[in-house]
């Protein structure tokens, strides 16, 4: 920490993902990492959250409408500008929108209090429009690249050719893991650039909750059957393809009287539901939606392990929130798994198919790790390390 005396340096981020008063749950671990560097003496950090609505703001787009709102969030200067989002088709244009849409912007805060730095949250479309707008204003430019944006986007040549440009004009860059950094290497972005920052978690609200009772008190809230003594497993993520909860359900046929609570939301629901049907396991299957983070380390510690078999990830928030509650993980070997599951009191890293998802669950019910043993692998996780870390990185970039 420096002196009250001394200026404090001045972030500018752009980030399309974000949370509003529509969407509470969308990108908290962007806010929570913001807000634990707004928290020190030494920055104030001012976020821009461009918010897309299409010409007619219709059906799930109406809300955010509202949601479009200015205000002092937790310490971060937050604004939301709406830019013309064109739903299908407009991805290969939106950092060109969002850019000079939020320019005028920019300059105007830049001219009443100058900033020291540009940063953008997640590659893209941020990235883009973070890297043109920080060359605007001759200022150093950091993008985060935190996994779908690399291993979804960077799949995309439209998507992959403007964010190679933006690698090239970026000061640095960060991954949030190693393996993401291996991807943005193979994807021609420039290594030497890249810096590792890892997540970071509320270790007070995420810890072990072991009582007599866990699961029936959960269960009243839930207003759903949980019992003490069978098999409980959790999964943690959008209800998507890549995060492949079919998969987890698909295990429950071979471990009798196992419930599953799917803690999400997305486009695959429906899928799910009716594999769910299908299998005869709808009974053990239950949505539970998004969840508020309160009651989500709840969930966690009753289960008896977090499942989340991803095509891809970069470092999954999903994962480390289960370590610290002293749930075991079975996952399997993407994005920067085998930087966490370090131990097999971590959990298991298995094959992604339905045959070595069950064994791992099964042998993670047979040789279940001591909670203790399993919250001690997320000790190196928490905001407060997170932003001192993000603090000396952002410090390095400033001419």
């Amino acid at each position: 920490m420096i002196g009250s005396l001394t200026r404090r340096k001045r972030l500018l981020s752009i980030s399309t993902l974000y949370p509003n008063s529509h969407t509470p749950r969308f990108g908290t671990f962007v806010a929570r990492s913001l807000e634990g560097l707004a928290a020190r003496d030494d920055w104030d950090v001012t976020l821009i959250n461009p918010i897309g609505i299409p010409p007619l703001a219709l059906g799930r787009y109406k809300p955010l409408v509202a949601a479009a709102v200015d205000g002092m969030e937790n310490g971060v200067e937050v604004h939301r500008p709406r830019f013309t989002l064109i739903p299908n088709i407009g991805a290969r244009i939106n950092p060109g929108v969002i850019g000079r849409k939020i320019l005028p912007l920019v300059q105007r805060l830049h001219a009443t209090e100058p900033f020291d730095l540009i940063d953008a949250q997640f590659f893209y479309p941020d990235g883009p429009a973070a890297a043109w707008i920080a060359e605007k204003l001759g200022l150093p430019c950091s993008i985060k690249a935190r996994g779908s944006d690399i291993t979804l986007w960077g799949h995309k040549h439209f998507a992959l050719d403007q964010m190679l440009e933006a690698a090239e004009r970026a000061t640095s860059l960060l991954a949030v893991s190693k393996a993401l950094a291996r991807d943005m290497d193979r994807a021609g972005m420039p290594l030497n650039k890249i810096s590792v920052h890892y997540t970071g978690l509320d270790r007070d609200r995420f810890r072990p909750l072991e009582h007599e009772g866990l699961r029936t008190m959960l269960g009243n809230t839930l207003n759903i059957s949980i019992p003490e003594k069978k098999p409980l497993f959790v999964s943690v993520g959008a209800l998507i393809e890549r995060k492949g909860q079919e998969l987890a359900i698909g295990a429950l046929p071979s471990i009798p009287d196992a419930k599953l609570l799917l803690v999400g939301k997305g486009p695959d629901e429906k899928h799910l539901r009716n594999l769910a049907i299908d299998l005869r396991v709808d009974d053990r299957v239950h949505f539970l939606g998004v969840l508020d983070h309160d009651l989500l380390p709840v969930v966690l510690s009753a289960a008896d392990a977090m499942v989340l078999p991803s095509a891809n990830e970069g470092l999954a928030n999903a994962w480390v929130e289960a370590l610290a509650c002293g749930t075991p993980i079975v996952i399997n070997d993407a994005g920067g798994a085998r930087e966490l599951v370090t131990s097999p009191d971590a959990g298991l890293i298995v094959d992604r198919n339905l045959d070595a998802l069950t064994a791992g669950l099964k042998e993670i019910l047979a040789n279940p790790p001591e909670r203790a043993a399993v919250a001690a692998m997320a000790d190196q996780f928490s905001w407060s390390s997170h932003a001192e870390k993000l603090a000396e990185y952002y410090s390095s970039l400033i001419r």
